[in-house]
């Protein structure tokens, strides 16, 4: 795998899990009946997102190792699977 390739592919896992954490421990206004002035009831009450940056950054991190891995010492055929 190159650079680039390795790159894309944290990058791409990296969006793909984000997504997955970010609704991890969100509570709305509505629900802590603490609605601030001009905005929506909706909106999130202390999203923590540096926290789930962090998270996210580790999931994908390991998820990358454990893919990285499988295309260096070949447990995973990846062409075959494709050819196929």
């Amino acid at each position: 795998m190159t650079i680039v390739g390795g790159i894309v592919i944290f990058s791409i896992t990296w969006m793909v899990v984000l997504f997955t954490v970010l609704p991890w421990g969100v509570r709305s206004q509505l629900e802590e009946e603490d609605i601030e002035p001009g905005t929506v009831e909706s909106a999130p009450v202390n999203p923590q997102i540096w926290k789930k940056f962090a998270i996210t950054t580790l999931i994908t991190g390991i998820l990358f190792a454990l893919f990285w891995s499988s295309i260096e010492f070949g447990w995973i055929d990846y062409r075959a699977l494709v050819e196929q």
